[in-house]
């Protein structure tokens, strides 16, 4: 359960931060609810997984899937550039969460 916590944790993250860049500095108010709200749940499932899992693995993992997302999101939905060592660091990102996952 720690686990499905912390994946929804994460995910939220990438729609906080989503949701954080189309408020464009917090001056549309529907999105910088949208924001603050899911920045509120993200931190309290992370409160929840940090119970049972190690803290330093919950917030590399936490932060790894928001990270990942907000620069698949970038790519896909802002037209953010899609280099190869933007890839290439992502990919070292994703390693290390799987790395983190199974040795946890």
């Amino acid at each position: 359960m720690a686990w499905i916590c912390l994946l929804a944790a994460g995910c939220l993250e990438m729609v906080w931060v989503t949701a954080m860049k189309l408020s464009e500095g917090f001056h549309k108010l529907g999105w910088a609810a949208l924001t603050l709200a899911a920045m509120v749940a993200s931190v309290w499932l992370l409160g929840r997984a940090v119970k049972v899992l190690p803290m330093g693995t919950a917030y590399a993992v936490w932060t790894g899937i928001g990270a990942l997302g907000a620069l698949v999101i970038g790519i896909v939905a802002f037209r953010e550039p899609a280099t190869a060592p933007r890839l290439f660091f992502a990919c070292l990102l994703l390693a290390g969460i799987v790395g983190l996952k199974l040795t946890a």
